[in-house]
């Protein structure tokens, strides 16, 4: 779970409810065994084959756009045109801003820059920030099969395992902007697998591509998930934007038979710390902004526990409590 929702709803400090008993598990109030009930419900891949297709539709257009014409949807990931209406990468316009600050030029940013970054948040704000990772992003796709491979080779004890802290991530996304503070340069666009992998497909290959070749080999052979899950920091500025969001993944407690195979699917498995058996502090709990909205943990869930769904804040957010706590003492002593 990412801090700021975190922060805002406090869920992990509360205490967890009672472990559910044996037989209230889903597949034994019906009197099957849990082999019959995971074959009732196979997995579909549903939301896997519609974002799959949405995501390589998105940057065919990229490159049908330029090749073709037709100026639907002109540029690449870093920063393009959607019919005329200007569109950003956040952290793009995250190092302008900064790099703005020290050159005294902020106010001289045009008007497509205000544009492009503001419609772009506020798209993304709606979808849950970080549905940019899975539904759009060309690595993302690319890195998605690099962890099959990954988890082939583990189960082949081939490798080792290996993962650093979550926490490392915003390291990285502060020490970019530092490092655009002071050279005055977008120097993360020299190694933003996005960005290389969108212009490559879009205006034609070149020599930055062996990077990403380089880093998709590391995080099959080495730390799954590398680069997303640790370093990327168009990733992190998407995530404070889904902490925020009102779409998110849905957890019902009630339905859930605790078999985790959500969570072994989940490209952010830390944000579903709630489906462990004894962990659930809400009978309905929401992913925060780290999690991708990519479906996969929907498609695997047998008991349907898990769905797309809006946060509720008025249950969950602590400033929501706090004023109604006030309200009501301020009523009483009034």
């Amino acid at each position: 779970m990412s801090f700021i929702f975190d922060f805002l709803t406090g869920d992990k400090k509360l205490k967890p409810l009672p472990a559910k008993k044996k037989d209230e598990l889903p597949h034994v109030q019906l009197g099957i065994s849990f082999k019959e009930w995971q074959e009732q419900s196979p997995n579909k891949h549903k939301w896997r084959n519609i974002r799959w297709s949405f995501l390589i539709f998105i940057n065919l257009l990229f490159i049908a756009s330029f090749h073709l014409g037709w100026g639907v949807l002109e540029g690449s990931l870093s920063g393009s045109r959607l019919l005329g209406i200007y569109l950003m990468d956040p952290f793009n316009s995250a190092q302008e801003l900064v790099i703005s600050s020290k050159t005294g030029f902020i106010s001289h940013l045009t008007t497509n820059f205000w544009i492009g970054f503001f419609v772009i948040l506020t798209f993304y704000w709606l979808l849950g920030g970080r549905a940019f990772c899975s539904w759009v992003c060309p690595y993302h796709f690319f890195a998605e099969m690099g962890e099959r491979v990954h988890d082939y080779i583990l189960k082949k004890r081939k490798i080792r395992e290996k993962t650093y802290d979550i926490t490392v991530k915003y390291v990285f996304w502060i020490g970019l902007l530092i490092v655009a503070f002071l050279t005055q340069q977008l120097v993360f666009e020299d190694l933003n697998p996005v960005g290389i992998l969108s212009r490559a497909m879009i205006y034609g290959p070149g020599l930055a591509l062996i990077w990403v070749v380089l880093l998709l080999a590391y995080e099959i052979f080495g730390i799954k998930r590398f680069w997303c899950r640790y370093v990327c920091p168009i990733g992190v500025t998407y995530s404070f934007v889904g902490d925020l969001s009102p779409m998110s993944v849905k957890f019902d407690l009630d339905k859930c038979a605790h078999c985790r195979d959500c969570q072994d699917v989940c490209l952010v498995p830390h944000e579903l710390w709630f489906v462990k058996k004894g962990a659930a502090t809400r009978e309905v709990h929401f992913t925060g902004g780290d999690c991708t909205k990519c479906g996969l943990c929907i498609d695997v869930c047998y008991s349907g526990a898990l769905s797309f769904g809006l946060k509720d804040w008025t249950t969950n957010r602590w400033g929501y409590k706090m004023a109604k706590k006030m309200w009501t003492g301020n009523k009483q002593n009034g």
